[in-house]
């Protein structure tokens, strides 16, 4: 008999199972398929490529959400022009303090892609085996296929490919999706367009919605908690544009408010043991340079000191508490 792999329920092993892992605090989970979805013009996709240079680069998302796994980026913009989405994902960067040029971030350039088509998503698996990102990044999807988005029997299919790229290559997938058009007194899953299979496929999925001159994030997870109405601002900076959580939305100072300096030295404090540049870099969401910069000038203040096993807060001088890594 050829039979399935089967297991007692209380044999298999316990792990992280219970804890989520994430890939973006928070936003994302590891490994996760979901939806980002909202109606036309609330900033979607600006969403999308700002997860995008987060991942690719471990800056904080948003200026706030911690990347817990790091890695190359693959992303497919069906609708904006190559110029366009360069132009913003290197506004992004400006604002979250990232090198472009260094960032790995992969643009599909192919004008058309139809995962309807069997050679479109043999196509798409050859890159994703030879990219091997972490995240795979598809804006939109009503670009991606030439099926009834109402008739679940033609969706499901659509939605089980991604899925099984998911499972064979590890890889998280971002699919953005439109809402339907003034769908506000709707729950944010229910107000997607087409099947409700889309709201069910997620595992993460990510809400934005504009109230008047207002945008709101909304959070859903199968096996975290979520998060309602996070307001979000378009920011600029010379001709840079990027999305950042609006100031004292929680009463907190975000570190989008805090000074690099404070940033740095909040990252020290949370690590409690000597950390590499790269380890606070990470966690602080800021360049290698600023944060070496920052680091050399806490030294001086004799606020850090440093070892051969990294840098670290002086208690003495600090006078702040610290937290075991495990904290972390």
């Amino acid at each position: 008999m050829n039979l399935l792999p089967f297991q007692r329920a209380s044999a298999i092993s316990t792990g992280q199972a219970a804890l989520t892992r994430w890939l973006v605090e928070g936003l994302w989970s590891e490994q996760a398929v979901g939806i980002l979805g909202g109606e036309p013009k609330c900033c979607k996709s600006f969403l999308a490529l700002d997860l995008a240079v987060s991942v690719a680069s471990g800056a904080a998302c948003l200026r706030r959400y911690p990347v817990r796994q790091q890695g190359r980026v693959l992303l497919f913009p069906a609708e904006d022009p190559l110029a366009v989405v360069r132009d913003r994902l290197e506004g992004i960067c400006a604002a979250a303090e990232v090198d472009f040029d260094s960032l790995p971030v992969d643009v599909i350039t192919e004008p058309v892609l139809r995962l309807d088509r069997d050679a479109d998503r043999e196509r798409l698996a050859h890159t994703v085996a030879a990219v091997r990102p972490v995240l795979l990044i598809l804006d939109p999807m009503i670009r991606l296929h030439r099926l009834d988005e109402n008739d679940a029997s033609q969706i499901a299919p659509l939605l089980s490919c991604l899925r099984e790229l998911q499972r064979r290559f590890q890889v998280a997938v971002l699919l953005v999706h439109h809402a339907r058009k003034d769908s506000n007194g709707s729950r944010p899953g229910q107000a997607l367009r087409g099947s409700s299979e889309l709201h069910g496929w997620g595992d993460s999925n990510l809400y934005m919605r504009r109230r008047g001159a207002q945008l709101t994030l909304t959070t859903e997870h199968r096996a975290a908690p979520s998060q309602d109405d996070i307001p979000l601002q378009l920011t600029e900076a010379g001709s840079a544009l990027a999305l950042t959580v609006a100031a004292g939305s929680d009463g907190d100072a975000t570190p989008a408010q805090a000074t690099p300096l404070e940033r740095v030295r909040q990252a020290l404090r949370e690590i409690g043991a000597p950390a590499s540049v790269s380890r606070i870099r990470k966690l602080c969401g800021m360049r290698t340079a600023s944060v070496c910069e920052c680091l050399a000038e806490l030294v001086r203040q004799g606020a850090v000191t440093q070892d051969g096993r990294g840098y670290r807060l002086d208690p003495a001088a600090s006078g702040a508490s610290t937290f075991p890594v495990s904290h972390l």
